[in-house]
């Protein structure tokens, strides 16, 4: 999982708003190479895209775990790290850098699996973790399309924010274990105390599949590029392995206390 990553240039009327822009430009010949028709995104077409990226990192993942090495778990991360924020400032790379990502993603949940399922002994974590992601894809959908929450600017700056703090969490616990000068103990606290930050992370991490739902509505209504499709896809994806993760953790905490 791409630990770095916030809600970012991904989301948001600006970020279209630009490429549209840029593409005019490319049109007139005053832009640099594109990598994309001018065809119009839609939102089945961004769901297929999803549906393409995922199979990409579902594959990937599992030989990552059937070849398992704590450096395929770094390459995965730091792959997606860069690849992130390649895409973030040339979306319009997105065809070519959204499967790209989707192969580091791939790299990343089957070490990560694996360090879970078999090192730490986790028995049927991995089931658990994919059926609790995919239910909550769908119950957030449902919630999404019902209209029950409306994803507003407000809205998106507060999640943005969540967002943000999180993913600056994750990196202070990454440095802190590498180095070794601190921890944060109540990212891995087994407890009540623990298991109750993991389940706001999750939360998080739910509000924020309304963002990338709104993304591809967004898109379509604004009549973004079709390489929109790819990047939203991407931003998707990250939610997912995002929330995974963070299951896999909730299980492990529950089975460990």
């Amino acid at each position: 999982m791409n630990i770095l990553k916030s809600n970012n240039p991904m989301t948001g009327k600006k970020a279209i708003a630009k490429t549209i822009a840029m593409d005019k430009e490319r049109r007139n010949g005053t832009g640099g190479p594109i990598i994309e028709t001018y065809d119009q995104m839609t939102v089945s077409g961004a769901v297929t895209k999803t549906m393409i990226l995922t199979l990409i990192m579902i594959a990937v993942s599992l030989g990552a775990y059937k070849l398992y090495s704590p450096m395929l778990m770094y390459v995965g991360i730091f792959g997606g790290i860069a690849v992130y924020f390649l895409t973030s400032f040339k979306p319009h790379l997105s065809p070519i850098t959204a499967p790209l990502y989707a192969i580091f993603e791939g790299l990343f949940v089957g070490t990560i699996s694996f360090s879970f399922a078999v090192l730490a002994g986790f028995e049927g974590i991995i089931f658990q973790a994919i059926s609790a992601t995919m239910t909550t894809l769908l119950m957030m959908l449902l919630i999404y399309k019902s209209g029950l929450i409306k994803v507003t600017q407000k809205f998106r700056m507060v999640v943005s924010m969540c967002v943000g703090a999180v993913m600056m969490l994750y990196l202070i616990t990454f440095i802190g274990n590498i180095s070794g000068w601190y921890s944060v103990a109540f990212m891995h606290d087994t407890g009540w105390f623990g298991i109750g930050v993991t389940c706001v992370i999750l939360v998080i991490a739910s509000l924020n599949l309304l963002l990338d739902f709104d993304n591809f509505e967004t898109g379509e209504k604004m009549k973004a590029a079709k390489h929109f499709e790819w990047y939203y896809a991407m931003g998707l994806l990250f939610t997912l392995v995002w929330m995974y993760y963070e299951f896999l953790r909730l299980f492990s905490k529950i089975q460990s206390d």
